[in-house]
């Protein structure tokens, strides 16, 4: 398991929102390029950034900027956040990113992971946003009647590689992740999985790692590491002890 740093945006700034919740922001650069070589620099070995302002408009805003973002870091780079069609898919990836994540389209649209996991392979990744279990969509607004260990599992059938599962009660509270869920959405799929909200300390990765879930690939830190609860380095060395080469 690795741990990737967030990078957030929204307009053309590195934030944080707490819960989601966009009226509930915090600004943490001015600069998300130099951001991603920081991150690179203190160790991470791949990166996760969302733009916001995409997920919350239905199509993506910050393709420009998330191209540079992977052109300077050095190390792979995963985005996702308004990628509702094919070509918006096609387009992030020509950008230069490892992997693209869809969200809302997968739970809109479910009939089309298939197509989209032939034709994008491993560089496609699902999104899923979930609230005490229920799939919630476009930029965490609406919460859907899907569970989300039901969406991870079609989206395995359909032949997703990479299921990114973000538990939005926790995010941005630095108050420790949901292992438990973690955990359901792990034992219902044979694809990866990325844990991602909440994590805060090197005993939440720990509590991760207990899980023994082989998929579990990786875990996405935000909050914690810009506010200095935690460091990279600490949270590397409890999600890897004698650390090896791949990447997730």
């Amino acid at each position: 398991m690795i741990i990737i740093p967030a990078i957030d945006l929204r307009n053309g700034r590195c934030v944080r929102l707490r819960q989601g919740r966009a009226d509930d922001e915090t600004v943490y650069s001015e600069d998300p390029v130099a951001m991603a070589r920081h991150w690179a620099a203190q160790g991470a070995r791949y990166l996760h950034v969302v733009d916001l302002d995409g997920a919350f408009q239905g199509r993506p805003v910050h393709g420009e900027l998330i191209g540079r973002i992977a052109a300077a870091a050095g190390i792979p780079v995963e985005a996702g956040g308004g990628l509702r069609t094919d070509e918006d898919v096609a387009a992030a990836l020509a950008r230069g990113l490892d992997r693209a994540i869809i969200g809302t389209r997968a739970f809109a649209e479910p009939g089309a992971l298939a197509a989209l996991a032939g034709r994008f392979g491993p560089r496609l990744a699902v999104g899923i946003d979930a609230r005490d279990g229920w799939v919630q969509v476009k930029g965490w607004v609406e919460t859907t009647a899907m569970r989300a260990a039901d969406l991870a599992d079609a989206a395995a059938e359909a032949g997703v590689f990479t299921v990114i599962y973000t538990d939005t009660a926790t995010d941005g509270m630095l108050r420790g992740t949901n292992a438990a869920a973690v955990g359901d959405v792990c034992a219902r799929v044979s694809c990866r999985v990325v844990a991602s909200g909440g994590i805060t300390t090197a005993e939440d990765v720990r509590a991760l790692r207990a899980l023994g879930r082989p998929n579990l690939a990786g875990a996405i830190v935000g909050k914690a590491l810009y506010e200095g609860a935690v460091t990279l380095a600490e949270l590397n060395a409890a999600a890897e002890p004698g650390r090896g080469t791949g990447i997730c």
